[in-house]
């Protein structure tokens, strides 16, 4: 049987397992929130408690307390960021709209370790909590916690697959391919040019989610229960940005508005948009991927993507280009979750947003899933791609649609006939022109001339 102890909150006593490092407050929710079983992510939590030891340096040099007592929190504080006590934050992600159960659940859980402290009794509300309101702590941390993530992982991620891109794009150096609009023959281009759309794509994004990140910037501690500030001692948000900026390493600054920064979640809302851009772009490359994988021996056949695994249960030999679709999977679910954030951020009723624990669990795992999809495709597909050269020459020799080229010297009706006549018999447009113009081989030639064209 369990060991229970018993606390105490506001309305009275509550059972907690003995073993626990959380409350009354946090067992409540426990109690209350099982709907999904999924929590807030790591980086979440430690971004709240990393609030919290900003705080109470914010609170020891204003002297709202005590230099023992700043110690051990800020010491049970540096003891969660190691990640030892990680599975102390079990509150369902569905749970009180402003994440006040998560906010209790962290204070309490740095209360009981820091009252480890010496003879300490050290209070989640009177201590933890000083000069805060859940209000102004969990915005504060989808966003530190979002622009660390994009920060330290995300563009580094964009930044590598860009550069795997490019680098395959090089090694292509001059191979020429049919294009293909409406997935049908189209004018050649170069693999390299093909592969710099890609690039150039990626960049973009990387870009934007660099520009949104200074937004995330702007953070909401200070305006504590409504954006007046109540309970917190003056110029708090500026020198808690200061703190924050320190241990963190980013620029963080206060929200020019914090009614603005508690009742809205505009920012989020649109960091989810550049993150859904990014999935789209994923999702483009990954499909184009796959169709010129298709095959091997039916399909375009244009590149081998690389061999990991076996593609069917009943098919000996048969292998998939597992990596795209994996990242197209990822894909869909950034473009779920910016749908599901855009709803959470209709939800800011009069001074308060009451969707932001579901704000900070599907804006963390978007970033998260983009990181991982871009390394992904970076590392086990574009790296290890083999263009088929042989099979680019033929189909390049047999599309109909160079004589494109032929469109001022001839007309676009009479290139038309021409193209007509090569698709039906399956013949070089050059073989066919030469039959139906009066135009030599040779200018012929010069006006075809694929490495002309691109």
């Amino acid at each position: 049987m369990t060991d229970y102890r018993i606390e105490h909150d506001s309305m009275g006593e509550v059972q907690v397992p003995q073993s626990v490092n959380y409350g009354a407050q946090t067992q409540r929710a426990i109690n209350n929130f099982s709907i999904s079983g999924l929590t807030l992510p790591r980086q979440f939590i430690h971004a709240i408690v990393r609030i919290k030891r900003c705080v109470a340096m914010v609170n020891r040099e204003e002297e709202l307390m005590s230099e023992p007592l700043f110690i051990a929190i800020t010491s049970a504080a540096d003891k969660l960021l190691t990640g030892d006590y990680d599975d102390q934050f079990p509150v369902d992600v569905f749970q009180t709209g402003s994440g006040t159960s998560t906010n209790m659940n962290v204070n309490e859980v740095i209360a009981n370790l820091a009252s480890e402290h010496g003879d300490l009794v050290v209070s989640p509300n009177d201590h933890i909590n000083m000069s805060q309101s859940s209000n102004d702590v969990i915005p504060t941390a989808i966003h530190i916690s979002a622009a660390m993530a994009i920060h330290e992982n995300l563009i580094p991620a964009i930044d590598h697959l860009e550069v795997a891109i490019r680098a395959k794009s090089r090694d292509t150096g001059s191979m020429i391919k049919t294009g293909r609009t409406h997935l049908m023959d189209a004018m050649p281009l170069t693999v390299a040019q093909e592969l710099g759309a890609w690039a150039e794509q990626v960049h973009k994004s990387g870009k934007r989610l660099h520009e949104s990140k200074k937004s995330l910037c702007q953070l909401a501690q200070g305006g504590t229960a409504v954006g007046t500030g109540v309970n917190a001692p003056d110029l708090f948000a500026e020198k808690f940005c200061a703190a924050i900026s320190l241990d963190t390493g980013l620029s963080f600054v206060p929200n020019p508005s914090l009614f603005e920064a508690l009742s809205s979640q505009d920012t989020a809302v649109a960091v989810s948009g550049q993150l859904k851009t990014l999935a789209v772009s994923l999702l483009k490359i990954s499909n184009d991927l796959r169709w010129m994988n298709s095959g091997p021996l039916s399909g375009l056949a244009e590149i081998s993507l690389p061999a990991l695994q076996p593609g069917s249960s009943i098919m000996p030999g048969k292998v998939n280009p597992v990596i795209p679709e994996a990242v197209a999977m990822a894909s869909a679910q950034v473009i779920g979750n910016d749908s599901c954030i855009t709803v959470a951020g209709q939800s800011g009723n009069f001074q308060l947003n009451v969707m932001l624990p579901l704000i900070a669990y599907n804006l963390l795992q978007s970033i998260d899933l983009m990181t991982n999809a871009c390394r992904a495709l970076a590392d086990q597909c574009i790296s290890d791609i083999v263009v088929n050269e042989r099979v680019l020459s033929e189909n390049l020799a047999r599309n109909p649609i160079l004589v494109t080229a032929l469109n001022p010297v001839i007309g676009y009706l009479a290139a038309a006939d021409i193209a007509k006549k090569a698709y039906a018999e399956q013949r070089p447009i050059i073989d066919v022109a030469e039959e139906m113009t009066d135009l030599s081989r040779e200018r012929l030639s010069e006006l075809l001339d694929p490495l002309k064209l691109v």
